[in-house]
């Protein structure tokens, strides 16, 4: 299939270690799909950069990403990834990547979750997940805060402070990237993974815990069981 030399993609694809590799996300496993991307699209594919066996925390530590943005901005190219996970596990980072791209001239393409800031659909799709976001954000930071007023008033305190929260005098603040982790938890729990497995991702992914310490399975049984009972707390 001919491709378009007017319209350009870069492609960017990360894994955090040969085992997470083998579970599924390989990295060739991503290249063949932004190439299949690419290909139906008619889009010329200029490079795929790779980070491998690093972690998504940090922006400014992945330096095959920050050539991937250089060069999407300068050729106002098509940036592709897997999925925005391999990004960042910051939604604020991954806001500032995409308005980067934006103010360059480039697009963004998640294929994971269909996002394609290529089309205004696609645009107005990404800009709703990041107001929706910043919603759900505000509104825990309001029920947590209703919640330490109520069993504040019944001489009962948050102690310790639970994961996806820091203390801000009489308030629970969340902690952007805390909440995404447990939000992670969730979500491999209601696909029957294990505690032990959840454990494992998260040592994988360079999650850190509360206290800088080590995970293990008893470790995200509790911050999930945490989380259950500030999340009944917040509807007092």
């Amino acid at each position: 299939m001919m491709t378009n030399t007017d319209t350009k993609a870069v492609g960017y694809v990360r894994v955090s270690t040969d085992e997470q590799a083998r579970n599924g996300q390989s990295l060739q496993a991503q290249k063949a799909s932004i190439r299949e991307w690419a290909d139906k699209a008619h889009t010329q594919l200029l490079r795929i950069f790779e980070d491998a066996g690093i972690s998504g925390a940090k922006l400014r530590q992945r330096p095959a990403l920050l050539d991937a943005l250089k060069v999407s901005c300068e050729q106002k190219a098509v940036l592709i990834v897997y999925s925005l996970s391999r990004l960042s596990r910051s939604t604020k980072d991954t806001l500032q990547i995409a308005e980067k791209l934006d103010k360059a001239g480039a697009d963004l393409v998640s294929l994971s979750e269909k996002i394609d800031t290529t089309s205004a659909s696609g645009k107005m799709l990404f800009r709703l997940m990041a107001v929706l976001n910043e919603f759900e954000r505000d509104q825990i930071s309001e029920r947590t805060s209703v919640a330490l007023q109520h069993m504040k008033a019944k001489g009962l305190v948050y102690s310790p402070i639970p994961f996806g929260y820091k203390r801000d005098g009489d308030r629970l603040i969340p902690v952007v990237e805390e909440l995404q982790a447990l939000e992670m938890m969730k979500h491999f729990r209601t696909q029957g993974k294990s505690y032990a497995w959840i454990a494992k991702h998260l040592i994988e992914e360079s999650v850190p815990t509360k206290n800088g310490g080590k995970w293990y399975p008893a470790t995200v049984r509790r911050m999930l069981k945490n989380a259950l009972h500030v999340s009944k707390a917040s509807v007092l």
